[in-house]
């Protein structure tokens, strides 16, 4: 019996084992503890693995999961833009915005259902009600988007795009009273001028200009300053996953808009156009859909290894390259005051950034450079003297 109970109780030493014994009898329940992988959803476990369109960037060192996420987001994005505006340039396409936009949630619903379908849990873990608020604002966004390329040229879209900062401020002045530095006031400034400026270029040398376009994107860009936010606290309550959020908000979002296009009697043109012009609209739709789709899919796995700062940075010069590219592929006047007032808000964005990493970015002071050159004076003296 005592050769027994050692027995048990070297068994019970063992990793991952616990053993219940009976006073009257050797029989015991062996209680196995599962490693921490498979415990882990399927949500969870991807904190350590990122797996982006099927390639798990965790078995690659840092720079090359840099350069394989900035390179899925240049060349992914910078298609998307292309095709987006390629698809507007159709002679006759630029009423039909909220039609692509419909095309467009149709699609990324479907790639959203089978992406779902390729992972374990598909269990919906945010609420309904929250979803047709996010689907609200997601229609709006998008929607907003894509009509207001019928009044505005592409460069000026893109760049009330990346101005996304003044409307989250407002708002957050007027709804939740906050206070702002002076680097995010700056920040303000600068995007405001710039925007300002890059609007009055485009009135002056684009015959086209409308006033409606830049009410409609500065509408789209309220709605996406809320969306973020609506999302992102929706996901960290919930645990929901990307391809959940994609399918649900995308798919009650294309309700919305066919319900209105069918209120609004907006349908029937839109369809007996594209009909008429299958490849340029309906195939172009595609591949623009599915370009943004993996586009924001690297997105997202630059931000999950490298943080949001670096995300930022690279998404902007995404969007500068974008404007340079419609300047390059697509005839439109241009001058100089394009320039000026884009790199201002290049500026407004720098400055953003980095009110909100003052502690990992430390930027040298007037004095600091002082003392520096000083001491550095200093030495080569003392060198000299030596």
């Amino acid at each position: 019996e005592k050769q027994a109970e050692d027995n048990n109780s070297a068994e019970c030493s063992e990793p991952g084992t616990m053993d219940l014994k009976f006073t009257s009898s050797r029989k015991y329940i062996s209680i196995s503890v599962p490693s921490k992988s498979q415990v882990m959803s399927p949500h969870i476990k991807s904190v350590d693995d990122v797996v982006v369109l099927g390639m798990n960037l965790s078995k690659f060192s840092k720079p090359t999961q840099f350069f394989i996420c900035v390179s899925g987001v240049f060349m992914f994005y910078l298609i998307y833009g292309y095709l987006q505006e390629l698809i507007f340039s159709v002679e006759g396409f630029k009423p039909f915005g909220w039609y692509l936009t419909l095309v467009q949630f149709g699609f990324y619903s479907i790639f959203g259902l089978i992406e779902l379908q390729l992972i374990q849990d598909k269990r919906r873990r945010i609420p309904g009600k929250t979803y047709m608020i996010i689907a609200f604002l997601t229609v709006g966004t998008m929607g907003l988007s894509n009509t207001s390329l019928g009044y505005l040229n592409y460069p000026t879209q893109v760049i009330f795009k990346c101005c996304k900062l003044i409307p989250v401020m407002i708002g957050g002045v007027f709804i939740q009273g906050k206070r702002y530095n002076i680097v995010d006031v700056s920040a303000a400034l600068c995007m405001s001028l710039g925007l300002i400026w890059f609007t009055l270029a485009d009135s002056t040398v684009a015959p086209n200009f409308n006033l409606t376009g830049v009410v409609l994107i500065s509408l789209a860009l309220c709605a996406d300053a809320v969306i973020g936010n609506v999302q992102e606290k929706a996901m960290k309550l919930h645990n929901g996953s990307n391809s959940e959020m994609v399918l649900y908000s995308y798919s009650i979002g294309f309700v919305y808009i066919l319900f209105g296009l069918t209120c609004t009697s907006g349908l029937s043109p839109a369809v007996t156009f594209c009909s008429k012009h299958p490849v340029q609209t309906y195939g172009y739709a595609f591949l623009f859909s599915l370009t943004g789709y993996f586009g924001i899919s690297f997105v997202l796995a630059l931000i999950k290894i490298f943080g949001a700062l670096l995300a930022v940075t690279v998404t902007t010069g995404r969007k500068a390259m974008t404007i340079v590219l419609s300047f390059l592929f697509f005839a439109k006047p241009f001058t100089l005051q394009y320039v000026w007032s884009g790199l201002l808000v290049v500026l407004g964005i720098f400055l953003n950034v980095y009110s909100k990493n003052m502690d990992k970015i430390k930027l040298p002071s007037l004095l600091g450079l002082w003392k520096k050159s000083v001491e550095e004076r200093k030495s080569r003296t003392l060198s000299q003297t030596v």
